[in-house]
């Protein structure tokens, strides 16, 4: 087993969500993915009573899950580092055994995970038969707006680009990820959200209040020029602002939902197994192989 490339600072990432919580986190993508992942556990009908919540930021999720009845109980669970590797572990830092957990949540956490494949195999094989993994990640159309500005203004402003905005996994790779992983009847689904803000500098500070700022490897380190700056705020509001001079920024919130595989589940039929035929179905003539409808 070798080790992944590393895009993402994890270190520097927790440092930064701490320095969030004690300076006062925006929370409003946690508290919609908080509410939301409350409504989608009520809709199966059953409790789970072992249930880890993985890397999710603050208490938010945490607190509503707990308040649902839905989970007698939510363990926090981390991605940690160990020997070049990430690894699912619990709160005293061991590995989760196999077939030991109920239900994997994770709200707004994946999106920073290096090896994501890594991980959700790891879930699949700590969940139990029939166990539940639910999550919420920034999903690949996020700060669409944030990049191009950045993009257009380092072009002109220093010749070249740096990498800005993070890369956020597409939704149409997820379903594959999941069924690889070994999830059954993998769910992909996509909320996006539309924040209007004063300017682009009020969204960066609200990225810093979410400790999601630019935790890349690869990030340039020198200070970013004022003159690049300047030129994003203008560009920025000359192509995604609106008629009352407020900027748009989007978020694009994904949803994971797969369970592990369990008898009970619905699964396809074989090829050939059907017991009636198409025809009859759609209440039509069936004809032979390369026989057209006027007999010829």
């Amino acid at each position: 087993m070798t080790a992944n490339p590393t895009i993402f600072d994890r270190t520097l990432l927790r440092a930064r969500q701490h320095r969030a919580a004690g300076l006062g986190p925006a929370t409003f993508l946690l508290d919609r993915v908080a509410e939301e992942m409350t409504d989608r556990l009520a809709a199966v009908l059953r409790t789970f009573e072992s249930a880890v919540d993985l890397d999710t930021p603050g208490d938010t999720l945490r607190a509503a899950l707990l308040a649902s009845g839905k989970v007698p109980s939510l363990e926090r669970a981390s991605i940690v580092s160990e020997s070049g590797l990430e690894v699912m572990a619990g709160g005293r830092g061991q590995p989760f055994a196999d077939g030991s957990l109920d239900l994997v949540v994770s709200g707004l956490a994946l999106q920073f995970v290096n090896d994501l494949p890594g991980a959700l195999i790891q879930v699949c094989r700590a969940l139990k038969p029939d166990g539940l993994l639910l999550a919420a990640m920034i999903g690949g159309d996020s700060l669409n707006e944030l990049r191009e500005a950045f993009a257009q203004a380092e072009s002109e402003v220093e010749g070249g680009l740096s990498p800005r905005v993070l890369p956020f996994a597409d939704i149409r790779e997820l379903g594959a990820l999941m069924q690889r992983a070994g999830f059954a009847l993998p769910v992909i689904d996509a909320d996006r959200v539309t924040v209007r803000y004063q300017s682009p500098i009020a969204l960066m500070r609200d990225l810093r209040a979410m400790g999601a700022t630019n935790i890349m490897v690869e990030r340039r380190r020198a200070p970013l020029k004022r003159a690049t700056l300047r030129r994003m705020m203008e560009v920025y509001a000359e192509r995604f602002a609106d008629s009352d001079g407020r900027v748009r920024a989007t978020f694009e919130i994904v949803w994971l939902s797969g369970w592990t595989p369990h008898e009970s589940q619905q699964k396809p039929l074989k090829p050939g197994s059907a017991t009636r035929r198409l025809a009859d179905a759609l209440g039509t003539k069936e004809l032979p192989a390369g026989e057209k409808p006027d007999g010829s």
